[in-house]
């Protein structure tokens, strides 16, 4: 579940993590009766990234000028998702900004610090700017100050920023959180610090001991029932579209711009996964190569599914099993594979969607390789390194009839 950006702001508040000073807006009219001092910033309220590109952030001086900003953007859908709520929020001037976040690595099952002298940069594909501290014992504010002299920082500048850290990793511990992240971190001309954005989500599974997020997260559920973006990021890692082009891949941002590459190029998406991290529903600890099997088999039992569409990059763990993952499931029955008691005959007509794999990077070398040699038929299975070519593919192949085997 993750939390609205002026719902965020309150909670940075209440650590001590400096915010600007600001003024939630339910009505254009509110902004008669506004607390601070022009100019000022008003944010849409959604879950949406992004919002500034799609005009959901806008800059005023004036009154007058704020009412009329803030009835279009009220009006503006980002995402599918109209906003409830504004931000009003004095405006800041920043000679730097930076990006920190505390997150739950998955895979090390661990808290890690990751700090970067640049903003506007995804945590999931971070690249060699993003520095990082694996907190591996109990936490104390030693971990915090070696971030801060991985990413360069002295004197003043670091001991701010790494108190800011420190607060952000007891609000992580205190709230059974998944990601605290402060995106920018902004630095005044003085060497003042200011948390201009943020992002917080809560652990799904630790929701019911905290009965504060147990009531926001029923009025989210109940505001966002058909969010997009609010279904990726809240249930399970899981995006449900009503199309033919099932999408999979290792991270939200790949996920996000495949989701995009589809709707620009003519297609329509369907029911789509982030395997990057365990599904919510996972009971037992899992791999990706596990996730990519059951996700599979999810499209596949879906009919409307007629091409899934995968664009893996950079690495992911045991990448070397992906193509017996995929030779398991072009050959054995998904409801098969679902219930070992089943006399379903495997001569049997079933509906098994074509797939396109974008893989980029050096270490899909083999792997393109293998799962070249295991199309058994023209247009079946198709294994790319571009984008763009992987979604042309794509959709073309939902075009065709459908494949059964």
């Amino acid at each position: 579940m993750d939390l609205l950006e002026y719902q965020v702001k309150e909670w940075f508040g209440k650590m001590g993590i400096p915010v600007l000073p600001s003024q939630r807006i339910d009505h254009p009219t509110d902004l008669k009766r506004l607390k601070i001092h022009y100019p000022i910033v008003l944010k849409s309220q959604v879950h949406a990234d992004e919002r500034a590109k799609a005009g959901g952030v806008r800059i005023v001086e004036t009154t007058i000028d704020a009412i009329a900003a803030a009835q279009n953007i009220f009006n503006l859908p980002i995402w599918g998702e109209l906003p409830e709520v504004l931000l009003a929020e004095s405006k800041y001037d920043a000679k730097d900004e930076f990006y920190l976040a505390v997150v739950l690595d998955t895979a090390l099952c661990r808290p890690v610090l990751l700090g970067c002298k640049q903003s506007d940069i995804d945590w999931e594909s971070p690249g060699e700017k993003m520095q990082y501290v694996v907190v591996e014992q109990e936490f104390s504010p030693f971990y915090a100050r070696r971030l801060g002299l991985k990413m360069g920082l002295q004197g003043a500048l670091m001991q701010s920023v790494s108190d800011i850290v420190e607060k952000m990793y007891q609000l992580f511990v205190q709230k059974d959180l998944d990601l605290v992240e402060i995106n920018p971190l902004a630095v005044s001309a003085a060497g003042q610090v200011m948390a201009l954005n943020g992002k917080i989500r809560v652990n799904p599974r630790a929701i019911n001991r905290h009965p504060e997020i147990a009531q926001m997260a029923a009025k989210i559920a109940n505001r966002n029932k058909t969010s997009r973006t609010n279904n990726i990021l809240g249930n399970g890692n899981g995006l449900g579209i009503h199309g033919k082009i099932g999408i999979l891949a290792n991270g939200t941002g790949s996920l996000l711009t495949t989701l995009d590459a589809v709707f620009n190029a003519g297609g329509k998406p369907g029911v789509s996964f982030n395997l990057r991290h365990s599904f919510l529903t996972d009971s037992t600890p899992n791999t990706f190569c596990d996730r990519l099997a059951t996700s599979l088999r999810n499209l596949a039992s879906d009919k409307s599914i007629q091409v899934i569409l995968m664009n893996f990059l950079g690495t992911i763990p045991d990448g070397s099993q992906m193509p017996e993952v995929v030779a398991n499931f072009i050959q054995v029955d998904p409801q098969e594979l679902k219930s070992p008691l089943s006399t379903t005959s495997k001569n049997k007509s079933r509906h098994l969607p074509r797939m396109v794999f974008r893989l980029a990077g050096a270490d899909f070398q083999d792997t393109k390789k293998h799962l070249t040699a295991l199309n058994p038929e023209s247009d079946t299975l198709i294994v790319v390194e571009n984008l763009n070519e992987a979604v042309a593919q794509a959709v073309r192949l939902a075009k065709l009839p459908a494949y059964k085997k």
